[in-house]
């Protein structure tokens, strides 16, 4: 499959937007997959990874953007059904909850998008998964609010203790 060169912008923060986020990100984690809560965290990472001593952030930072895990929580899941159904992402439910993984046609995707964009996005998850691809969603939750990255992450704390 060839390169695509210019490929047309993104609505931003979109489902769609944010599925193709996740896509590139389940790519970095395989074989491994995450839950929701990891996928939200890490989409921060990827996204502000200059918070994290990480490479430069992918969107410039913008002040209060702690707020935005609502909304980016629901848009996630809405990106990830999306991705879903184009194959791209799969969703194996088991008893510790679902798990998502990099679908098999993913990496054919990630392998066709040649934009800068893209190609800063895939680095930045790489870069995410090498850091926290071993961490349960628990633990990385407290790791964010103990460094101040709450994001929301306290309002998740008590959704999975409870």
């Amino acid at each position: 499959m060839g390169k695509i060169k210019n490929s047309a912008p993104l609505v931003f923060n979109s489902p769609f937007e944010l599925g193709l986020r996740m896509v590139y990100l389940l790519c970095s984690l395989r074989p491994m997959g995450a839950d929701l809560q990891k996928l939200v965290l890490l989409d921060y990472a990827i996204v502000y990874s200059g918070d994290l001593n990480g490479p430069p952030s992918l969107h410039t930072p913008v002040p209060f953007r702690g707020g935005e895990l609502l909304s980016r929580r629901t848009l996630i899941e809405q990106g990830l059904h999306l991705m879903i159904m184009r194959g791209l992402v799969e969703a194996r439910a088991d008893d510790e909850g679902i798990t998502y993984l990099a679908g098999k046609d993913s990496f054919a995707l990630v392998g066709s998008l040649a934009s800068p964009y893209f190609r800063e996005l895939e680095i930045r998850c790489n870069w995410a998964a090498k850091r926290y691809a071993n961490i349960d969603s628990l633990e990385l939750t407290q790791m964010f609010s103990d460094m101040g990255h709450r994001w929301g992450a306290e309002l998740e704390s008590f959704e999975l203790k409870g």
